[in-house]
């Protein structure tokens, strides 16, 4: 297979945006008006705003789409009626190995348990403290400083994939590799398609960034065994974890550790462009979370129960089944609109206000039930430590009033394009 052109990180991530964008709407009134008149609709919604899904793959299956909070609820924790095994037909495509959110039952639990360790809060705070907080404050916020004005989203869209490439293993000193490896995994986010012309160049790029990132990640995992794997980086730990006797071999590592990268910077780097977004158009409780970092935590689960990234999830129905009235057939698509159900009336007092005081409740924007995200622990480490550098370098952070305010668009991988600000 061909090596794939270069592309730099920031026309990749435009072009991914790009993509999902969808139909210039305001969709939460959309999303408000389903939810009271068609909590469940035979259609694939997605489609009806541009936006690729993986529900569109086969035109045979019928797809439905689901709006509320207890009907998404019901659909994300039931793993066993509602599977995921599809995926891998689509982004497994590009995934060949071990991809966790298209596996099901007891290979999705066996593989989950080997490699859910290395993820866990105590491994993840060892990073934060050790590689993450340094990295964030040394290589982006201090040499910053003395413009007193940038577009945070420069920094949003380079500093996670800098931290999660590093916490991998790849060498700290090839930048340059680390901005192609990120641009390669974004590619393969932009393979799926809704234009029939497109779709095929798209899907050619994507299977050529998909085998180059595939090479790069090969390399590093062997070189890492070869020199014994004994350190804290996920690499060495993926090769160490063991579960019921199973460890993974190379090729494993390797895909899994690829099967990471375009959701590690995408996500992230969405969500702390909508944290801080909400956060600056409030410069009251922005003062708050500066005075009180405990309420750095809560600020990030409500901007991602308010404007979720990924909008949506997809399940295919194991048997016939009901929802809302609806009979849902064996091998149908289900739909679910994450964005709908977080701001949900019924579940959610004063829905659509951004409220970090609000009692806790469970959100989908990492999903839910047994393929929640397995590396919600590490993004939202990266986010607490970007805001809290923030909060202690920039004094009196706010918006230019010389620039266009941010605005968080986009059906799907929603966040803002800008967000220019000032500081004293």
């Amino acid at each position: 297979m061909s090596k794939p052109e270069t592309t730099t990180l920031e026309s990749a991530y435009a072009g991914v945006a790009d993509n999902y964008k969808g139909s210039d709407v305001d969709l939460h009134a959309i999303y408000r008006d389903m939810r009271k008149n068609s909590p469940v609709i035979a259609e694939n919604f997605m489609a009806r705003l541009g936006v690729p899904s993986i529900a569109g793959l086969d035109a045979n299956r019928p797809t439905f789409t689901l709006f509320k909070y207890k009907d998404v609820m019901a659909v994300l924790r039931d793993a066993s009626n509602f599977t995921s095994g599809f995926i891998a037909e689509g982004l497994g495509a590009f995934f060949d190995g071990l991809i966790l959110t298209g596996m099901d039952g007891d290979e999705h639990r066996k593989a989950r348990a080997l490699l859910q360790p290395v993820f866990m809060p105590d491994v993840v705070n060892r990073w934060r403290d050790a590689k993450m907080d340094p990295i964030v404050r040394n290589e982006y916020l201090l040499p910053m400083l003395p413009s007193k004005q940038a577009d945070l989203m420069d920094f949003g869209l380079h500093f996670p994939i800098r931290l999660i490439y590093s916490l991998i293993g790849f060498p700290d000193n090839r930048p340059e590799q680390i901005q192609q490896y990120a641009a390669w995994a974004l590619a393969i986010l932009a393979g799926p398609q809704v234009d029939a012309e497109k779709a095929a160049m798209a899907r050619k790029a994507a299977m050529e960034a998909a085998q180059a990132l595939y090479d790069g990640v090969k390399t590093a995992v062997v070189q890492v065994r070869k020199d014994g794997a004994q350190g804290d980086d996920l690499i060495s730990r993926l090769i160490r974890a063991e579960y019921e006797g199973h460890r993974l071999d190379d090729h494993e590592v390797t895909t899994f550790v690829r099967s990471l990268l375009p959701a590690a910077g995408e996500t992230t780097t969405r969500t702390f462009g909508s944290l801080m977004t909400l956060l600056l158009e409030r410069p009251a409780l922005l003062e708050r979370v500066r005075n009180d970092r405990s309420l750095v935590s809560k600020a990030i689960d409500e901007a991602v129960r308010f404007e979720p990234v990924a909008t949506f999830k997809v399940r295919q129905a194991a048997k016939d089944l009901e929802i809302g009235g609806f009979q849902i057939p064996k091998g149908a698509m289900v739909q679910c609109i994450v964005s709908s159900a977080n701001r949900d009336e019924d579940a959610y007092e004063n829905s659509e206000t951004f409220d970090i005081d609000r009692r806790p409740k469970p959100s989908f924007g990492f999903g839910f039930g047994p393929h929640m995200c397995i590396g919600q622990f590490i993004a939202k480490s990266e986010l607490q430590v970007a805001v809290n550098a923030i909060l202690d370098l920039l004094p009196n952070l706010r918006l230019d009033p010389s620039k266009p305010a941010p605005k968080i668009v986009g059906a799907q991988l929603r966040g803002p394009h800008f967000l220019p600000v000032i500081w004293d």
